[in-house]
């Protein structure tokens, strides 16, 4: 199996002011497609080539040789997610299950926002901040670099990359700025909805 890199769910310029066509073709074009080049790379000619992605994940997650793999693999999957994590029109107060769900375990939007934010700010360097499912609870957390919920037992929801090249073009230095435009303007909580187990 040859992996390849996933189409945008809408158009480049889509979730502009919040996020520029200029951004998607670096991260996107460039970055995403870097990683996916990378990994059929390492795996050809090897029998993690022919298994799915979460496969070659959680395999190469086990083995610190396999490290170069795990970080391509990984990064491949949390782009895909990330781009469904965000919609035209999206942001604000979700609705539905997650809606309940985030009441009973988070205490609310409100807070969720806050350890949201928390996560995505305090997070050093690069890496991600996740809404996960972790068992019938709903959960805040962060990961470095290119870790991810799915070798830690936990669903991810949703994500936002805090990775310098998601936001450095629209927002410079001021990833707290993106953060906040992610949550009022971009997260796609009927995609959250459906990741639901």
């Amino acid at each position: 199996m040859t992996f390849t890199l996933s189409p945008l769910p809408y158009a480049t310029d889509a979730l502009a002011p919040y996020m520029s066509a200029e951004t998607f073709s670096f991260h996107h074009a460039k970055h995403h497609q870097a990683y996916v080049t990378n990994l059929n790379g390492l795996l050809e000619g090897k029998p993690l080539a022919n298994e799915s992605l979460e496969a070659v994940i959680t395999t190469a997650a086990k083995d610190p040789a396999m490290a170069g793999v795990f970080n391509n693999a990984a990064q491949v999957w949390n782009h895909t997610f990330f781009w469904s994590s965000m919609k035209p029109g999206g942001g604000g107060k979700p609705t539905g299950k997650i809606a309940d769900m985030m009441d009973r375990d988070l205490g609310g939007y409100d807070e969720f926002v806050k350890a949201f934010k928390a996560a995505a700010t305090t997070q050093f360097g690069s890496g991600w901040a996740w809404l996960v499912q972790d068992g019938d609870k709903l959960a805040v957390t962060k990961t470095g670099n290119a870790d991810l919920p799915l070798v830690h037992g936990k669903k991810a929801l949703l994500t936002c990359d805090v990775w310098e090249h998601a936001y450095y073009i629209d927002y410079q230095n001021r990833r707290p700025d993106f953060v906040q435009a992610y949550l009022d303007h971009l997260v796609n909580w009927d995609f959250a909805n459906v990741n639901l187990g």
